[in-house]
């Protein structure tokens, strides 16, 4: 088995999950690997269809035909997931790690009420009685924001707003006190000032319960405010990582450089934002060497030839770049 660090909870190692189809093979992840530790959040960023949601869905075993996890493993308390079989998955699903989906109206089932639904996770995962798993589905509706708990139990997600509904969402994932979140979106569907109390609410609850967490967005503003560090993907590889701070403020790859730029600034008076140009590519049929090199400000001839590998930029931060920024020079 691949060394894992001592204090990771969670260690993937070179993942790799391709969905064979009639247009090609897409390689939606193709080698990616990271850790977290216990009491961790990492941030998992970047444009739609870079991976990140398959990287997460992969870690709870939910990759579907025609896609399939080729290689790698995902260790967690050193047991690989990959290996471990879908009844020891139904176990770990829930109990150890737990996860957010994007869109509370479709991740709740519209037939059962919130409290059936709380009621299922700890029907599976404990061996409280009725009583008892009612008075925690009350405590953990309370421990979210949501008043008359009690009576909200009978409640369908439709009779809740679309803020109440995430909040219901993030009480089911923490229910049976899991050691992982994972939280993929969680503020997609929500307008901004309700954006905000769910991710200071996230932000509480793991840190009241010790647990860790990845945060999958696009949004590094987000995840700017919530993250240890960053993880940053690219048509389905790590392009850089590192400590949140560090990163954001001197980022090593220019695609971080231009998620970076794509964030509106307040301050600025003349608040006209630089894009990235040009459009991610058919990772069905990437081009030779780095895959961002048509649309990197500074792409040379080694780049259209030679994929840059993941390299150590000091002992916290790494980048895929075959000409890294340095701290305080212009993309």
């Amino acid at each position: 088995m691949t060394a894992q660090t001592q204090n990771a909870l969670l260690a993937v190692r070179d993942l790799r999950t391709h969905f064979h189809t009639f247009a090609g093979t897409v390689k939606a992840v193709n080698g990616v690997s990271f850790e977290i530790g216990t009491g961790e959040i990492m941030g998992l960023v970047g444009e739609s269809g870079g991976g990140k949601s398959v990287v997460g869905f992969s870690i709870l075993g939910l990759i579907d035909s025609p896609g399939k996890i080729e290689g790698g493993q995902i260790l967690l308390d050193g047991e690989d997931l990959v290996t471990a079989g879908e009844p020891r998955l139904r176990q770990i699903r829930g109990r150890d790690i737990s996860m957010v989906f994007q869109d509370p109206m479709t991740s709740l089932n519209p037939l059962h009420t919130v409290g059936q639904q709380m009621d299922e996770v700890l029907r599976l995962h404990t061996d409280l009685d009725a009583a008892a798993r009612r008075e925690a589905c009350v405590a953990m509706l309370e421990s979210v924001g949501i008043s008359r708990a009690a009576d909200r139990l009978g409640a369908y997600p439709h009779q809740f707003s679309g803020g109440m509904r995430q909040r219901v969402v993030i009480a089911i994932a923490l229910l049976a006190q899991p050691r992982l979140i994972i939280a993929d979106e969680p503020t997609t569907a929500l307008d901004v000032t309700i954006q905000s109390q769910i991710l200071k609410l996230m932000r509480q609850q793991i840190a009241a319960r010790g647990a860790s967490m990845i945060l999958i967005t696009h949004d590094l503003a987000v995840v700017s405010e919530m993250a240890d560090h960053i993880t940053v993907l690219y048509c389905g590889k790590v392009v850089e990582r590192g400590p949140t701070r560090a990163l954001i403020a001197a980022p090593a790859h220019p695609y971080t450089r231009g998620l970076i730029d794509s964030i509106p600034d307040p301050s600025n008076r003349h608040p006209r934002l630089r894009q990235i140009p040009g459009m991610v590519p058919d990772i069905r049929n990437l081009p030779p060497g780095c895959a961002f090199r048509a649309r990197c400000p500074r792409a040379q001839a080694l780049c259209a030839v030679e994929e840059p590998p993941l390299r150590a930029l000091n002992a916290a931060r790494s980048a895929a770049c075959h000409y890294p920024l340095q701290p305080g020079e212009p993309a």
